[in-house]
């Protein structure tokens, strides 16, 4: 096993390291599905054969300026909405069937939005089969004649296939013949007539160059890839969704109560093909049986009602045809019995589950989780036709992510070189779709831009050429020749023959005549003639029987010899069955432990995507929490640089305001303190002025006729001087000062001089006059001086004389 496995590195350098040959870009082809509605907004138009134009619909604006922007994608080749189902099989899908049938690969898939006629493309409808059932079709017109019986042909769980001799193959018809499950011959039969017209091809293509010294069996297998799991459609099991798992008791296991169907794993066989392991493969001899081995698989397909697509299908659906074929042995009778000579070849053909927004598909729970695992696969596929497209066109050497899918790994092979890649870009011209089909448009066009290796052709087996049909002219001769002799001839005329071959060298009889009763010569003759012969015949016999005797002596030792030989051979063939049951318990045991790790490994990958899920979120919410963090930080910087800044302006306003009302109140009070010190100059003045004349009574009279002497006005009060309306001048007094007298306390005017002390009571009356004149006469000046809008709150009261 270690030597087995060192025959098969897992990276051949010579596979790889090859140098490099003619390459060919992946055919990108272009469908447009017709409206559903004549009236509705179309936002696709088809140019010309290799071009369309694609704009955005009215109300939307793509660019910032608010222009319209119309956009053209070139492809292969273009077809409209009126293009029939056998024109574009003849350019896309027949030459994959003619390299199928040369011994070469071919993959075939279908992307697009969903509701965009993926689906209609490769299967079709009533009346107008798509492209898979004429694939069968071609295939069983081309190789009908040349197809070997059942069971010739055995693939293996590896991705071989194995050939038998006809022994061994009838004694599998008579097997499989013998059980009760329903058997599907090749002969003609009733057609389900719920795919009879999708099937019913009138144009019989088959390819032109077939080899005929070869024979051929197909084998169709029909898988889908849901939620990144591998499902085989063919599998006889219960092919239930949800699927209750009971214990012992009977009951429902509650830590497990539903468990899904039995995935598939992928592997990689030993030429580095990857393959479905354990996947039904169904020996299949016409169309008719081929479409309904599809037919059985479709119905298990996961479909669902969307907002979008009354049947979207949820998953990706592969249906794979393989053809096996070998060359006849050198006398075109049977097939070559060996296994170098076979040649295997496949043609997939997928049918991928449409791209959509679950916000239009108003998805939820399976339906949100489905949408999520098909955009998944669909961007996996995309970012390693991106990465292909950039190691091949700037000289990388990037790493392809193909395990990232189980859709990518499947078909990794095709894309380093094992086969032609043809996709078709179904897309729908409705304005509703406009954004989804922009992006397929640049996959698409990116995807063209991609180049896969030209897949070599086979070698010749080296036997002469058109065998079969000389050994058809030469049994038909010999048949001719046979009816003309009377028909066939069996062992015993074999045997005649060859005694009348030997009797041909006995003596020649002579006459044998009697024509006198008188003749004694004529019997005589014929009685020595008889004799000699019976005597050569007699020593023939004795020469035979010695030689019987002598074969018989060396067959009983050449049975002795044999005997011998195979005692010892089933000797031998034990001792190597003893080994190859040790062997193959070993292989079992290992392909368990195989099973168990990769198992395991699957379960740390989906593991490790889970980290990395949680990493990823984990980092783009600590990056959103430091962005927040660092907004918050500049946001209090420029808050503080704002705050001081209101400080400071406040600072300085008030300092200003403290400033002007300190300096008032200086002014006020140096005001004040300046009418002060001028009214004590004032009544000083009056004061002096009274004790120096001679102090004397006036009368009423002379008081009202004298003038009464005004002191010099003091300075204005400060105030604020306002124009007013009239042409006049207002003034705003800040502060007002009332002047009042109060007669003293306890002294009462004596009017009669016959009081004790007349000249005090003279002087004190005398007094009060000159003050209360004072304080008249300073408000008086003060009043002139300030204009009429001064006012008094307070008048002094004067004391009669």
């Amino acid at each position: 096993m270690k030597a087995a496995r060192a025959k098969t590195p897992r990276r051949p350098a010579l596979k790889k390291a090859s140098p490099p040959g003619p390459k060919d870009p992946v055919g990108v082809y272009c469908r447009v599905r017709p409206l559903s509605c004549p009236d509705q907004e179309c936002c696709i138009e088809v140019i010309n054969e290799s071009t369309v134009q694609i704009h955005p619909p009215d109300g939307y604006r793509i660019f910032r300026n608010g222009e319209y922007r119309e956009t053209q994608y070139s492809f292969k080749e273009v077809f409209g909405t009126l293009v029939a189902q056998k024109e574009l099989f003849d350019v896309v899908a027949k030459p994959l069937v003619e390299d199928l049938i040369r011994g070469k690969n071919g993959l075939l898939f279908t992307y697009g939005v969903t509701g965009s006629g993926k689906t209609h493309t490769m299967t079709g409808s009533p009346g107008d089969g798509g492209l898979l059932p004429r694939c069968l079709a071609m295939i069983f017109n081309s190789i009908g004649p040349f197809q070997a019986k059942r069971f010739v042909f055995k693939l293996d769980d590896k991705n071989g296939v194995d050939v038998q001799c006809e022994v061994d193959a009838l004694l599998e018809r008579q097997k499989r013949d013998a059980t009760p499950v329903p058997k599907t011959s090749g002969n003609r039969r009733q057609v389900d007539p719920e795919f009879a017209d999708m099937i019913n091809v009138q144009d019989h293509c088959k390819v032109e160059e077939v080899d005929e010294d070869n024979v051929y069996s197909v084998f169709v297998s029909y898988i889908e890839i849901y939620n990144n799991y591998i499902y085989d459609l063919l599998e006889e099991t219960s092919f239930d969704l949800i699927k209750p798992k009971w214990n012992n008791c009977n009951t429902p296991v509650r830590n497990g109560d539903f468990i899904p169907p039995q995935s598939k794993m992928l592997r990689e066989d030993q030429n580095h093909n990857m393959y479905v392991m354990g996947c039904t493969e169904v020996e299949v001899k016409s169309t008719e049986e081929a479409f309904e081995v599809f037919w059985k698989g479709q119905k298990k397909r996961r479909i669902a009602n969307t907002q979008l697509n009354r049947e979207s299908s949820r998953s990706h659906g592969v249906f794979m045809i393989k053809l096996a074929q070998a060359p006849l042995d050198a006398d075109g009778d049977n097939v070559l019995q060996e296994r170098e000579q076979i040649t295997l070849s496949q043609l997939s053909l997928v049918d991928l589950a449409g791209s959509e927004r679950t916000n239009r598909t108003k998805a939820e729970g399976n339906r949100l989780r489905e949408a999520g695992n098909i955009n998944q696969s669909l961007m996996t596929l995309r970012t390693c036709i991106e990465v292909l497209r950039e190691n091949q066109k700037y000289g990388t050497n990037k790493m392809v992510p193909y395990r990232d899918s189980k859709l990518t790994h499947l078909f990794k092979n095709y894309f380093d070189g094992e086969g032609k890649v043809r996709m078709i870009v179904c897309v729908n011209p409705k304005a509703e779709d406009y954004e989804e089909s922009l992006q397929v448009m640049r996959f698409a066009e990116m995807t063209q831009e991609v180049e896969v290796a030209r897949p070599v052709d086979r070698p010749l087996c080296g036997l002469t050429p058109g065998r079969r049909f000389r050994n058809q002219a030469f049994r038909e001769e010999l048949a001719r020749k046979l009816e003309i002799r009377g028909g066939p001839i069996n062992e015993e005329t074999e045997e005649q023959s060859a005694s009348e071959i030997l009797l041909q060298n006995f003596p020649p009889l002579p006459s044998c005549e009697l024509l006198d009763i008188n003749d004694d010569q004529t019997l005589p003759k014929l009685i020595e003639v008889l004799e000699e012969r019976h005597k050569l015949r007699q020593k023939l016999s004795e020469e035979f029987a010695r030689n019987v005797l002598t074969f018989r002596t060396a067959l009983r030792e050449l049975d002795s010899n044999i005997m011998s030989k195979e005692n010892y051979v089933q000797g031998k063939l034990s001792e190597k069955e003893k080994i190859i049951t040790g062997q193959k318990a070993e292989l079992e045991h290992l392909e368990k432990k195989i099973k168990t790790l990769e198992y395991k490994v699957e379960i740390l990958e989906k593991t490790a995507t889970i980290y990395e899920e949680d990493k990823r979120h984990l980092q783009q919410e600590l990056e959103s929490k430091s962005q927040k963090l660092q907004r918050q930080v500049s946001d209090k910087r420029r808050l503080e640089a704002r705050l001081q800044g209101m400080v400071a302006e406040t600072t300085t306003k008030w300092e200003k305001e403290c400033e002007r009302r300190v300096a008032a109140k200086q002014l006020e009070m140096q005001n004040k303190l300046w009418v002060k010190d001028e009214k004590l100059k004032q009544l000083k003045a009056i004061v002096t002025e009274s004790k120096s004349e001679k102090p004397e009574r006036p009368s009423r009279e002379r008081d009202r006729e004298k003038p009464i002497q005004r002191s010099v006005s003091p300075p204005p009060v400060p105030g604020d001087v306002f124009k007013t309306r009239g042409g006049g001048q207002a003034v705003q007094f800040t502060e007002i000062e009332t002047l009042k007298q109060e007669s003293p306390t306890g002294r009462k005017r004596r009017s009669s001089p016959s009081n004790a002390d007349p000249p005090e009571d003279a002087a004190d009356s005398e007094w009060t006059d000159v003050e209360t004149r004072c304080s008249v006469a300073v408000e008086m000046r003060a009043g002139s001086t300030l204009g009429p809008g001064y006012q008094h709150h307070a008048q002094p009261k004067r004391r009669k004389p």
